[in-house]
């Protein structure tokens, strides 16, 4: 070997070596660093996201359906996605399924059903579905409720029922997406669809317009803002009048912006208490007309254990339940209680949320899902209107200065000055002028279609989390049914008497006061299995005192019916007098609150 050869070599033996060492001490380095973490988490340090996801912008479609599989491919051990069917426009109406194989199948435990943007423009929704998935997921094995709360129950996730009204809120200009797209004539000319709103200066918003018409208008621009627009007293002149939203004459009958694409409302299609359009705006010809409605309703359907629903639309600030019209009377005492329970704690959860009847609360509602899943399935059920205007100023005493009309904050102004000052005027537009084409004259502006019902985004982290939490919090008081030791005493001979404890730990019941009257819910079953014969079987009055035991009148006494099922939060103690030998196990079956059995020896 040559001079310079030898040379070389040992250059490429020190460099090698060199790499072997630090190679060495990168994973030295790395080993460190992940240990610094460990000890950081130990010592409370917020810990590392296994899918770090950011919740400042609103999704599309497509992209809420990206979210969906990165977070199934994320934890494909607890998620699993599906379609519950297509909507109207061929888009996939997801369901993320939430279960732990490991702690039993899911027809098996009680079941949370979530919804979201039932219409097309309520879009916070589906984000706090999207966030509640995440959140349970990044948090399981990590807080110990979350980890139990996973376990014990199912979660059926859907954060787009109307996936065709979000896109077309998000996509186009804006305006007239509550509405899903199936067809309606609402003109009665017999086309449908043909005339909605145009965004004739091209800057992809619908605005608003006004027209100067001096000493016979309605309005008049107010002193506090020129913005705002004040209707005039009766008997005074104002100078403006209102002409709606942005638009053209499309079909040449005269009218503007009369027949927009769709024109119904989603939640009027449903069952329950259903009117025709004439009486409910809206409805259809027929319950579970729209391909949406009634693709949930059959997923709902083949899923008997769901035991609890929340609907989000916005907005308000509201916890609202059932039912949706005076004339369908009240609920159930029982029921009552139960759901008062759950929605006053509800607005302890959520600031600026009052718990409240829809009917009484907001307006009427005929065929709302709501009273469907209530009346028609049985399940306890509330719809959370997200985002309360007076948010905006969280503070009393803010809330002092926007009732005094001296603030700069009181009235319409409030809304102005939060833009001014904390959106930089990003959501208003200016009224400029305009030459309509058929109103002549003009000026266009007004709010984007992203303010007012929709929160600003630097505020979506609190709406999300606490509206998740509560329905986490009604998701852990679904029915959860728990079996107690038996207890074996030898009669005479081999005539045994066994007593057994079963108990509902949470505040629903097994089936509710109103899926009872209704017929709506398989009775709960108790059931006898081994080599005996029962003689009687009955529920015991007090175990801790003497006393009769009310006898159960059935025919088959080791398979018996609980047609009122099992109270929450509440043990009864089931009595069976028994011959044989062996063993017998007793088993408790409630389509709501899940599976439970013991195994007892006679002897």
């Amino acid at each position: 070997m040559t001079h310079n050869g030898r040379i070389g070599m040992a250059i490429a033996m020190r460099c090698g070596v060199l790499r072997t060492l630090m190679a060495f001490a990168l994973v030295a380095v790395a080993s460190a660093a992940m240990q610094g973490l460990r000890a950081q988490e130990k010592r409370g340090s917020d810990p590392q996201h296994q899918l770090p996801l950011t919740w400042d912008r609103w999704l599309d479609h497509d992209e809420i359906s990206e979210r969906l599989r990165l977070m199934e491919r994320t934890w494909p051990d607890l998620l699993t996605l599906q379609s519950a069917g297509k909507s109207y426009g061929g888009r996939d109406m997801w369901v993320m399924t939430i279960n732990n194989p490991r702690t039993g199948d899911e027809a098996d435990k009680a079941a949370m059903y979530i919804e979201a943007n039932v219409h097309g423009n309520e879009i916070q929704g589906a984000e706090v579905v999207l966030y509640s998935i995440w959140y349970l997921m990044e948090n399981y094995g990590r807080i110990d409720e979350i980890t139990r709360l996973v376990d014990q129950r199912v979660f059926y996730l859907v954060p787009n029922v109307n996936p065709d009204g979000r896109d077309y809120f998000l996509d186009e200009a804006g305006s007239g997406a509550r509405t899903g797209h199936v067809p309606v004539d609402s003109d009665g000319d017999g086309v449908a669809d043909e005339d909605g709103p145009d965004d004739l200066n091209g800057n992809g918003i619908i605005e608003q317009i006004r027209k100067y018409v001096p000493g016979e208008g309605t309005h008049r621009i107010s002193h506090d803002d020129p913005r705002i627009m004040e209707r005039v007293f009766p008997g005074e002149k104002g100078d403006w009048v209102l002409l709606g939203s942005e638009g053209l004459d499309n079909d040449g009958d005269g009218r503007v912006n009369e027949d927009p694409i769709g024109g119904y409302d989603p939640n009027r299609n449903y069952a329950s208490d259903w009117q025709p359009d004439y009486i409910q705006g809206g409805s259809m010809d027929y319950p579970f007309e729209l391909p949406e409605a009634r693709a949930l309703n059959d997923f709902m359907m083949a899923r008997p254990n769901i035991a609890g629903m929340q609907s989000y639309h916005n907005s308000g600030g509201m916890i609202l339940r059932g039912p949706g019209a005076d004339w369908q009377g009240t609920y159930p005492a029982s029921d009552i209680r139960v759901y008062d329970e759950l929605g006053e704690n509800g607005e302890r959860i959520l600031p600026y949320y009052n718990y409240l009847i829809i009917w009484r609360g907001l307006y009427t509602v005929h065929g709302g899902s709501i009273d469907w899943t209530n009346d028609g399935l049985g399940i306890v059920s509330f719809s959370n209107e997200l985002w309360n205007g007076g948010q905006y100023f969280n503070s009393p005493l803010l809330q002092e200065q926007q009732r005094d009309p001296d603030s700069p904050i009181s009235g319409q102004r409030s809304r102005f000055f939060f833009d001014d000052f904390l959106e930089f005027g990003d959501q208003y537009l200016e009224w400029a002028p305009f030459d309509h084409p058929i109103y002549g004259a003009v000026e266009m502006g007004g709010w984007k279609k992203l303010s007012g019902r929709v929160n600003p985004r630097f505020m979506s982290m609190e709406l999300f989390h606490r509206n998740m939490a509560f329905t986490l919090y009604h998701a852990d008081q679904m029915p959860l049914m728990t079996i107690g030791d038996a207890t074996v005493e030898r009669v005479g001979g081999n005539l045994f008497r066994v007593r057994v404890d079963i108990t509902n730990e949470r505040l629903i019941p097994t089936i509710t006061e109103r899926g009872r009257q209704n017929t709506v819910v398989r009775p709960d079953l108790l059931t006898v299995d081994g080599n005996v014969e029962i003689v009687a079987a009955g529920w015991v009055r007090d175990k801790f005192r003497p006393g009769p035991t009310d006898m159960i009148d059935q025919e088959e006494l080791d398979r018996i019916l609980v047609r009122s099922g099992h109270p929450g939060r509440t043990t009864r103690t089931i009595e069976y007098l028994v011959r044989g030998s062996g063993s017998m196990t007793v088993r408790y079956s409630a389509v709501k609150g899940g599976t439970v059995s013991t195994t007892v020896a006679l002897r």
